[in-house]
């Protein structure tokens, strides 16, 4: 990177307009500035929500030559909207690499985590390399699903008959894309709130802001070819299922959906997302990102990945990533939570949801709050494994 780089903080607000054309630039000369977390407008809106919201702008010599946007959680810093931001970098101009591990440096931060990492970076202590998936409908919608049909005709075929089902049973099935009323996106946020508890994750809908992100991107309309919107399945004229988009350019971010459990024997989720492909095509996008790896389905429609990083980058000096992320919650009951998170295996999982955490609330009652559910839920699976283990023992003998 060479010794002459240096860093200006200010906040999304404060960026001038020159500023922003650059960093569009930047974004428009290297394709893996391609999703729309990259887009100068995305940081513009979450910096009126998001506390603790910043943008480090580099200099060399006297040139702006990227920008970083991320929040401050104490010590800490994260991607900016964290936990709601699947990819992330500094925004460079051709030719500058600034790797993961040097950014704590130079933010003077004690440390950085990341999710989605796609700048340059090596796999190490604390940091491991997942991958993203991809539908490329760059010839068309017809080439893409006769390919995907004649690799899994069986799964085609079985969506085929849920959707011919779920029409019998419900009545007219229509897909719309263009969805931008609050009341659905509140009934979305309810269903996803609603998951999170059931399945003992901690609530990130539940500190306020980060609903307040979706509702701001939802009506945005400032910047052409850039926006979000809520693509819905109705069924007999009712709403069944969701799926919160995020686009910028020919590229499409499927990010969060939620259906009604009335209907999940009909495979909704997946008739929307088919449904979406189909006609954002017909719109002129050609990638549709589906995220991490990791559901079975999403073999089925994704034909290329991407590698990216997740962990905690350190500042040279500071203490591990347990410290770190308690650094606004002064709290010894966290630390020894974690240490007992820790000596039951359960490190990957128990960082994730301490990102969650540390990204979500910002004040001591809501770190608190989150701190105990997530303590009782790595406890609780600690005693199921400890009793699977039991089992497989006794089955032995």
């Amino acid at each position: 990177m060479g010794r002459d780089l240096t860093i200006e903080t200010v906040t999304p607000a404060e960026l001038s307009p020159d500023e922003l054309d650059l960093w569009a630039s930047f974004v428009a000369a290297d394709p893996r500035f391609a999703s729309p977390y990259f887009h100068p407008r995305f940081t513009q809106i979450a910096g009126e929500v998001a506390p603790g919201a910043m943008v480090s702008i580099l200099h060399r010599r006297g040139r702006v030559v990227g920008f970083f946007p991320h929040q401050r959680r104490g010590g800490a810093a994260q991607p900016i909207g964290a936990p709601l931001n699947d990819y992330h970098a500094v925004i460079t101009e051709p030719g500058l690499d600034v790797p993961l591990e040097a950014l704590p440096n130079l933010l003077g931060a004690a440390s950085l985590g990341v999710t989605g990492w796609s700048g340059p970076g090596a796999e190490g202590e604390g940091v491991i390399a997942r991958r993203t998936l991809q539908a490329d409908l760059t010839d068309g919608w017809a080439a893409y699903d006769a390919a995907r049909r004649a690799e899994w005709n069986k799964y085609f075929k079985d969506k085929d008959r849920s959707r011919r089902s779920l029409e019998r049973d419900r009545g007219e099935v229509r897909v719309r894309l263009d969805g931008h009323d609050p009341a659905l996106l509140d009934r979305l946020i309810a269903l996803k709130s609603d998951q999170y508890r059931r399945s003992r994750l901690h609530d990130i809908f539940a500190c306020g802001w980060t609903a307040d992100l979706l509702r701001a991107l939802l009506t945005d309309t400032r910047v052409e070819g850039f926006g979000a919107r809520l693509a819905v399945l109705e069924a007999g004229g009712e709403t069944v299922a969701f799926e919160y988009g995020l686009h910028a350019g020919a590229n499409y971010h499927f990010w969060l959906p939620a259906y009604e459990a009335s209907v999940s024997r009909y495979s909704p989720g997946i008739l929307l997302s088919l449904d979406t492909m189909r006609l954002g095509s017909a719109e002129g996008f050609r990638v549709f990102d589906y995220g991490f790896e990791g559901e079975p389905y999403k073999k089925y429609f994704c034909n290329r990945s991407q590698t990216v990083l997740e962990g905690v980058a350190h500042r040279q000096g500071y203490a591990g990533a347990m410290a770190a992320a308690f650094s606004m919650a002064g709290a010894d009951a966290a630390l020894a939570a974690g240490e007992r998170f820790v000596s039951a295996g359960l490190g990957l999982s128990v960082r994730r949801r301490w990102a969650s955490i540390d990204a979500c609330e910002t004040t001591v009652v809501g770190r608190a709050r989150g701190i105990a559910a997530a303590t009782a839920a790595a406890l609780n699976k600690t005693r199921a494994q400890a009793a699977v283990s039991a089992l497989g023992v006794m089955i032995i003998l």
